[in-house]
Order: C-alpha cells, then structure tokens, then sequence
C-alpha cells in the first residue's frame, strides 16, 4: 500500500521491479483494514479497466485489460485506480485514488491499482486468501487470463475501535467556501450542506474530532494570495449573518453555524469546535488589507446588511466589534458548546501584540478559551496568559519538548503538534516519501503529546485536479490539500490520506497494546522507528535517516508481532 509511482524518465528496469512481485502478505486486526496495490504495464498502449461492466474504447482497437480481486469468505474488497498529479517539477506523481472505472495508459508507463480489504468484528482470526487477476481481450476477443498473483491475509485477535472511538486526536481544519466555489453551488445553500456532510463523513472516517467555525470575513486575507503570480481564489467567509436593522441595532443570524455544528456532531466532530476570525487576523496594509475598525489592535472584518440603505457596510466602530464577540459568546453559552470552543489563532507572529489582542477579548467575552498554533518558539519559552490548548509545529515541539514536558501541567488543555508547508520531513506533500504520513501518528506517541493539526483539507487551488503545485517555493505541492473534489460532491481520496489513515490505526493498536501490559514491547517498537534519543537535539538540518527509520518492516512489526 505504500507504493509511490513518479513517471518520469521511463526505466523498464524499474518497471520490471514494480511488477516482479507476485504473492504478498498482509496482516490486519478485526474491524480493520488492509490494501495493497497492483501495478500493471506494457510496451505498448492498453485501457486498464476495474469493473465487470462492458466496455469498448472510444477510439477504436487497443488491448483492454481488466483487473478482478477474489477474496475467501465475505471480506468486501474495494479497487480503485490511481491518479497521477503533477508535483512541484511537474511530474506526474501518484496520489488521487479515482472515482472512474477505466484509463487509458500510455505504453511504458505503470498504473496502480488499490486493493483495500476490510474486515468486521465477527471475522476469525486466521488466514485468509485472494488473489489479483489481470484478464485481457481486444475488441470482440475472449477473454484470456494474462497473469494471476496471489496475497493472504491474516487477522489477528484483536479489534479495532470505531473511528468515533479512536483516542488519537486528529484535527484538521475546514475550508468550507472554497468548497462551495470548486463546486460552483450557493454559499450555505442546502446543496452545499450537502456537499459538506460527504467530506464531513471522510473526515469522520480518520477520527476527525474537531469542527472548524469561520466567524469574520477572510480572516486569512486569502492567503495573501493577492501576492501571487497567478492568484487562486483563497477567501473563506464568514458563516453568521449580520443585519442592522432601521431602528440601528444589530441582529445576528447563527443559523448556518448552529447547522454545521448539528452535522458535526452527528460525525463526532465536536469534542472541539475551533473558531477561526477573532484573534491574529492575517493583514496586508499595503494591499489594502488591514484593520478597519477604530482602535481594534486586531485586524478584524465584519459584512452587513443595512436594512435602511439596502447596502452591504463593515462594522467600523469598536463597540459595535465587541457586541459582536459577546454575542458569539453567549449564542455559544446558550447552545451548551462553551466547554468545546476555542477561541484559535494560526501562527501569531508579533508576541506583545498578540497578548494584547487575547486580553481585548477576554475582557469582553471572558468565557472563551484560546488555542494558538505557534510556529514561534518565543511564545512557547515566554509563555501567552491564557492559552487553554498549544499547538507548537514540529520545531517547536522537537526543540523545546523538555520545557513542553515541564510546563505541561500548567496547560489547562491539549497538546498537539502539526506540520505545514514546514518542515521538508517529516510531512504528508506530495514528495514526501509515503511511511512519513504513517509516521505521524507514531511521533505523537513518542512525544506524548495529545493529538496532530493540519491546516488543511481541501484549501484547494483554482485547478486542484490539473495543478495541485501553488506557491511551490512557499508551498510545496499537497501542503494544502487531503482530498481532491470529485464529482457529485464526493472527496476524491488520496495515497496519503490512506497512508496517514494507517498511522492512525497504527497508534490505536499501541493504545490497546499499553491497556493489555505491553507499554515496554510499544516502547521497543517505537525505539525502532525513531532514532533519536532527545528529540530537544533535532535540527532543521538534520538528515532525515537520522531521525526516522525508512524501512517498512518496522512499522509492519507492530501488527506482525502481536
């Protein structure tokens, strides 16, 4: 499964290796999954199909070569084909998994195919067999059985928590108006509900436990995009409503936030719902893109609706701001969510600043809890009056994981750690080698931290299915995306998705381990991964082979030595 295809300069000894295998062994829990790839090729042109559907092509006779997958007893079986994405060089690289049943494939050239198999509850551990059949026929040809490979499962005793269940935090953040734009349906409208509800259930399906709230206007300055050679749309709006009525006071319509927390919670989305446009907006003043309300030591924007002029206006006076935020506040007392709430701020840069923001809203609305996610040591060694939850990024909680540990009793929350456009390993871009997103989930267990962030689901460029590569030497390709939007409003997957879904299970299983008296066999396992011995010690400069063991094997172990 954690097969990566670069095409590139066509190497037929590479493809010869790529296919040489032809029995594999998986191993897997019960209510688990395990995939694996088939990877096909050929001379000359073909048209691989996953189907059983009839099937001519288009353009007339070119072989046609179709892949069936049988498995002992009811195991389902899922077979999808795998996309390639140009990366940052413009390579094409592999990492959509496909909604199509068919593809055409130039000669020379290798197509995967992902294999995923998942077991129940009910299923005995033992052994279990399938094997991966390639038929081929042209035209009105019968057809012939071109190759056979052959892979077992074993699954073991123990079973799986319910990703509601899974006590691995994982939080990463929503961009729901850029979803609306990639599938051209009214902002908030029920089509886009309805579209969101399915990248919701994706979300779910890692374990996803938070929801993200956006409660102003463009709180990231579109990603500043305005910048950029050849800008992508970035904005993400606010989802309350704000009317002033003729008599001069404001009304607020939380409807749609009331609606997407109800979804969330529906999804166990909840146990955090993070409010984005409060604190450290992202400003350009030089653009044009700074603060507009008198006095505001924040950058704050808020759209209405003027009843008596029938025009759009921002709020511009300070107090009118903060009736704002105590209303957000006591909607969120009334609604029972104030326990979950976090006031969060991405990436402040300016210390003394910040805390002066954090104090302005404390004193109007002194219920509210703050989450930062910091990419600056000084706020983690200088320390911000009231934060609730931290979010240092990798650096941060590498080099100062021993004030981290120190301090952490005095932190009222969580702790996380996340990786973004930094650093270059490990992360989940699209040329990150595939173990590093199984990786992940192990670094939160050898740091003892609480969960992982990552800023984005689908912040999707303009053309995401053409041209994931923006911003390349800022972003690297897969910095701002999970999932690609596919048709009729279902998420496209990913290779790296399933690769983090891996780790993830991974760290459940090492829960389980630690519950059942084997804290000292996932210690050994974790030893053999990490290669550090103080993570405080780990520079920028680092090598990666270093720090983090490459070898699949490793990892396997957990599952094989149980």
């Amino acid at each position: 499964m954690f097969f990566k295809y670069v095409w590139s300069y066509p190497s037929w000894q590479q493809h010869a290796q790529a296919t040489s295998t032809k029995q594999f062994d998986l191993t897997c829990c019960r209510r688990d999954t395990t995939a694996l790839q088939a990877v096909v090729c050929s001379d000359d042109p073909f048209v691989l199909t996953v189907n059983n559907d009839p099937f001519f092509w288009k353009a007339g006779s070119v072989p046609i070569g179709r892949i069936e997958v049988a498995l002992d007893e009811a195991i389902p079986v899922q077979v999808q084909l795998v996309g390639l994405i140009p990366d940052d060089h413009d390579d094409p690289t592999s990492d959509i998994l496909l909604d199509q049943t068919h593809i055409y494939v130039e000669g020379k050239k290798l197509q995967q195919v992902w294999i995923e198999c998942t077991t129940t509850e009910d299923v005995p551990p033992g052994i279990y067999h399938g094997s991966v059949r390639l038929y081929t026929h042209s035209l009105f040809e019968d057809e012939q059985l071109q190759e056979e490979c052959r892979f077992t499962i074993t699954v073991k005793e123990p079973v799986m928590p319910r990703p509601a269940e899974y006590r691995f935090f994982l939080n990463i953040w929503q961009h729901h108006s850029n979803i609306a734009r990639k599938y051209q349906v009214a902002l908030w409208s029920d089509e886009h509900f309805s579209i969101l509800e399915q990248y919701m259930s994706s979300l779910a399906a890692l374990g996803q436990k938070a929801a993200t709230l956006i409660v102003s206007e463009i709180p990231w300055s579109g990603q500043r995009s305005f910048y950029d050679r050849e800008p992508s749309d970035l904005f993400e709006y606010n989802m309350v409503g704000i009317t002033k009525a003729p008599d001069g006071h404001f009304v607020y319509d939380f409807a749609t936030i009331d609606r997407y927390v109800a979804l969330a919670e529906t999804y166990g989305m909840t146990q955090e719902i993070e409010v984005l446009g409060l604190i450290n907006i992202w400003q350009a003043p030089e653009a044009g893109y700074g603060s507009i309300v008198a006095g505001d030591p924040d950058a704050i924007r808020l759209r209405y609706y003027d009843a008596t002029t029938r025009a759009y206006k921002f709020i511009r006076e300070g107090a009118e701001l903060d009736a704002y935020i105590h209303a957000l506040e006591a909607h969120f007392i009334e609604k029972g969510w104030i326990e979950h709430i976090r006031i969060t701020a991405d990436e402040p840069e300016n210390f003394a600043l910040f805390q002066q923001q954090w104090e302005h809203i404390q004193q109007v609305a002194p219920s509210l809890k703050l989450k930062v996610a910091i990419n600056h040591a000084e706020f983690i060694e200088r320390g911000v009056t009231g934060i609730y939850d931290a979010v240092p990024n990798f650096a941060c909680a590498t080099q100062q994981h021993q004030k981290l540990m120190a301090s952490r009793s005095q932190l009222p929350g969580k702790l996380f750690y996340y990786v973004c456009c930094s650093p270059r390993y490990p992360n989940t871009l699209i040329a990150s080698p595939s173990l590093e997103c199984r990786l992940l989930p192990w670094l939160v267990e050898r740091l003892q931290l609480d969960g992982f962030l990552r800023w984005a689901y689908t912040a999707w460029p303009d053309q995401p299915l053409t041209k994931i590569s923006y911003r390349p030497t800022i972003w690297p390709a897969g910095d701002m995306c999970f999932v690609y939007p596919g048709a009729r409003g279902k998420p496209l997957l990913s290779l790296r998705y399933k690769w983090l879904e891996r780790g993830i299970k991974d760290y459940e299983l090492m829960q389980i381990a630690k519950q059942a008296d084997r804290t000292g066999w996932v210690e050994q396992l974790l030893d053999g991964v990490f290669l550090f011995q103080d993570a405080s010690t780990i520079r920028s400069d680092t090598p990666a082979e270093k720090l983090f063991s490459y070898q699949l094997e490793d990892y396997e172990r957990l599952l094989l030595e149980w």
